[in-house]
């Protein structure tokens, strides 16, 4: 089930599910020219910022005529299915892109994609087929909250 709760304007962390229906090269800012294979991209980032996770969402939801970041690039020829988040104080953008680095299947094709800011690889990875949000959501609560009362939770883009 897709929750329909659409995020606040409260800080948090969220994830972008993207399909890339097939292969393409982007010129992505100051990485260069990049070569995406087709399946599925989720992009982990944090909203901290004036309007929170809500802002941040909005944002990604549309495509940028003028890209900012590295994913707007990516964005602009992907269509975004999901957006998983959460709404907390802390930022938990590396422990996220940690769960994701391991989950099965993923890749990270290019290191330093949505990153350059951190030590992380890639906050960028690439699956086949879709990652599984219920395995994400499990492994994020027995790995990195313990019995906070965080939730994580996913909406549908539709548009």
């Amino acid at each position: 089930m897709v929750i329909s709760r659409e995020p606040e304007r409260l800080p948090g962390t969220y994830v972008l599910i993207l399909h890339n229906g097939s292969e393409r090269s982007l010129e992505v800012g100051s990485l260069g020219r990049l070569d995406f294979a087709s399946g599925v991209y989720a992009y982990v980032g944090s909203a901290f910022g004036p309007g929170g996770v809500a802002a941040r969402c909005a944002h990604h939801r549309r495509v940028s005529p003028r890209p900012h970041w590295h994913i707007d690039y990516l964005r602009a020829v992907t269509t975004l299915e999901q957006i998983w988040f959460s709404h907390d104080q802390q930022a938990r953008e590396h422990q996220w892109s940690g769960l994701l680095e391991n989950s099965r299947g993923a890749q990270q094709p290019y290191a330093g994609f949505g990153a350059t800011d951190c030590s992380c690889m890639s906050h960028l990875f690439h699956f086949r087929f879709q990652p599984s949000f219920d395995g994400f959501r499990r492994r994020a609560y027995r790995e990195l909250m313990g019995q906070e009362a965080i939730r994580i939770e996913r909406i549908a883009h539709s548009g």
